[in-house]
C-alpha cells in the first residue's frame, strides 16, 4: 500500500488527498490515481452491515443516480474485501467499498488515530478532480450528512 505522509485529525480543504492503493470488494486494486480528473465522494465507515453504516450506504445508494454524473462514490472500512462484498451485495450498492485492514489509509485521512484502532470513524471527504480536498466532515447525523454530501457534489441545496 502506498500512502502520503499521514496527518493527525481531519484533512483540511485544499490539502492534497493522500494517495492510496487498496483492494475493493471484488479484490480489485484501486488507487487514488484511478479517479484522476474526477471528483470523489469518499466515505469512511466503522463496520460493514451494522445499522449506522447500512443507513449511510443505503442513503448513498438511493442517491447514486444524482451523484454519478458529478462524482464517483467509494466507501472505506477496515473490513476485509469479502466482508465488504457481502455488504455490497446484500444492499445492492452500485459503488466500490475499499478495504483498509492495515488502517494506513484511515490514519492518513484522519479516520483512525493509529493503526491499532478497532474501527474507522465516520468521516466523509469530497475530493476534487485535481486530487485536493474540497470538503471534509466528521459525521454525527447520518441522514442529514448524506443529503448534505450529495447536495455538495451536485451543487444543490443549502450546505
Amino acid at each position: 500500500m502506498l500512502f502520503n505522509k499521514p496527518k493527525s485529525g481531519l484533512l483540511q480543504v485544499g490539502d492534497n488527498a493522500p494517495d492510496f492503493t487498496l483492494k475493493d470488494q471484488d479484490n480489485k486494486t484501486v488507487r487514488l490515481s484511478d479517479y484522476k480528473g474526477k471528483r470523489v465522494l469518499l466515505w469512511f465507515y466503522p463496520r460493514a452491515d451494522t445499522p449506522g453504516c447500512t443507513a449511510e450506504g443505503k442513503g448513498f445508494r438511493d442517491r447514486f443516480d444524482k451523484v454519478k454524473g458529478n462524482a464517483e462514490i467509494a466507501g472505506v472500512s477496515v473490513d476485509p474485501p469479502e466482508m465488504n462484498k457481502a455488504f455490497a451485495q446484500k444492499y445492492q450498492f452500485p459503488f466500490r467499498l475499499l478495504s483498509d485492514p492495515s488502517r494506513e489509509m484511515c490514519v492518513a485521512y484522519g479516520a483512525c488515530a493509529d493503526t491499532s484502532a478497532k474501527y474507522a470513524e465516520r468521516i466523509t471527504y469530497i475530493i476534487d478532480s485535481n486530487g485536493k480536498i474540497e470538503h471534509a466532515e466528521k459525521v454525527s447525523d447520518i441522514a442529514a450528512h448524506v443529503d448534505d454530501a450529495v447536495g455538495r457534489v451536485c451543487g444543490i441545496g443549502t450546505h
